[in-house]
């Protein structure tokens, strides 16, 4: 009976052991690893819009809960601080757009607590001065989604009153708006975006109070829109919500937090190649809605800022995609 009793005891330990060990494993090969860096030094915000120029990334505007914002700031990578510069001379907003072309930065649309917008503006970051150009050739709206693709700006869906899903072309070497072919599937507002070798990846976002699981990408060159795989992939990928966060690294594309019935933390990565998503290690700050994002030279990216109910944000974290989880970073 002690035989008997001692060799259950022994299996018992193998089974444990075994257990662990898989644990342990999984643990150490889940890969993506989220670092805090420095807190934003403004005012904590949600809805601000980004971009990044060279070294540097661009903050603007955003909303407290209670106040609008046109305040700009600078964020170095490579040192890990803020510093303030001049102040954007529109009106204070949120939810709008902006993206860089050629040394410039752009900013327009959005909403400042009583009207939609549809002014357009250009940074100059060496004379840290802003110009107005021609406004956005669509209508008034917030909630859209901007990106830059082979010298030229684009700006499309949102909400002017209603879902849109109209796309609209910015060339800066004549300031003018020209629309071109509007993206398949549904109308959307909240959607997010990222570019890859000149190609921009649309998707997410809602309609009519439903989130869309539909992909786009639109080609830079042809200016075709092409249909991707659903984000809900034979129920492989839970990827859809809204008010995502969205971004490059190098050859991938990369979504994470949102909203999808309540806030999500989730992170997938896009592989253009072979049209399909790997997650990642979830975000390690509280999960939000209304984060801003940006890439620092296609190499680092950043979530920073957003919302979650009434409590607004103020970190920033960088995401590492290749490095393996680490919890006390």
């Amino acid at each position: 009976m002690q035989r008997i009793k001692l060799l259950v005891w022994l299996l018992g330990l193998v089974s444990i052991s075994a257990f662990s060990s898989c644990v342990s494993e999984e643990e150490e090969t889940s890969e993506g690893n989220w670092v805090r860096r420095s807190y934003f030094d403004g005012n904590n915000r949600s809805n601000a819009a980004a971009f990044s120029i060279g070294d540097q990334a661009y903050i603007v505007g955003g909303y407290t809960g209670d106040d609008y914002l046109n305040d700009v700031w600078q964020y170095n990578a490579d040192g890990d601080y803020w510093e303030r510069k001049g102040d954007f001379p529109g009106a204070a907003r949120s939810n709008a757009v902006a993206f860089a072309i050629d040394g410039k930065g752009y900013i327009g649309t959005g909403y400042n607590g009583t009207d939609k917008l549809n002014d357009f503006w250009e940074y100059d970051p060496q004379t840290d001065s802003w110009k107005e150009v021609a406004p956005f050739g669509g209508t008034a709206r917030y909630d859209a989604v901007g990106f830059s693709l082979v010298g030229k700006g684009y700006i499309g869906t949102g909400y002017d009153g209603s879902e849109q899903k109209d796309f609209w072309q910015y060339d800066p070497t004549t300031n003018s708006w020209q629309q071109i072919i509007s993206m398949g599937g549904a109308k959307r507002q909240g959607a997010a975006v990222f570019v890859i070798d000149e190609v921009a990846y649309v998707g997410t976002g809602v309609n009519n109070g439903a989130y869309e699981f539909d992909f786009w990408a639109l080609d830079g060159n042809s200016l075709q829109w092409t249909q991707k795989q659903d984000l809900d992939y034979d129920d492989d990928y839970v990827i859809y919500r809204s008010n995502a966060s969205a971004f490059t690294i190098g050859a991938f594309g990369y979504i994470t937090v949102g909203y999808r019935g309540s806030i999500v933390g989730s992170t997938w990565e896009y592989h253009p190649g072979t049209d399909i998503w790997e997650e990642k290690t979830e975000f390690e700050g509280s999960y939000r809605t209304g984060a801003s994002a940006f890439s620092v030279n296609n190499e680092r990216a950043y979530v920073l800022l957003g919302k979650s109910s009434s409590l607004r944000f103020d970190d920033i974290w960088e995401l590492e995609p290749f490095v393996d989880y680490d919890e006390e970073d």
